[in-house]
């Protein structure tokens, strides 16, 4: 059963850089986007490009299984939820509004 936490963005953006290691499983909700896949890398913020955290991922799908990279600086009002898989543990984070 997975765990549920409720999170600032903010919270959320630092749980992504603390805890999700390359090969998790992220799936990603914003605005009306579902984002599921496998962490292929993590690249920490740019200041010069004003780029932020940005999570590249394998998605996970029949149709549609292409490398993105999501920038969480872009969909910081728009994240709604994440959920972590690991091989020992499942959480769900909620946003706080």
């Amino acid at each position: 059963m997975a765990e549920e936490i409720l999170m600032t963005v903010d919270e959320a953006i630092e749980y992504v850089r603390n805890n999700v290691k390359v090969g998790d499983t992220l799936e990603i909700s914003y605005n009306r986007i579902y984002a599921p896949g496998e962490v292929l890398g993590i690249t920490e913020e740019d200041e010069v490009t004003g780029e932020g955290l940005r999570v590249n991922l394998q998605l996970n799908g029949e149709i549609l299984n292409q490398a993105v990279e999501i920038d969480f600086k872009e969909i910081y009002d728009d994240l709604l939820e994440m959920n972590h898989i690991t091989e020992d543990k499942e959480i769900t984070i909620e946003i706080d509004f």
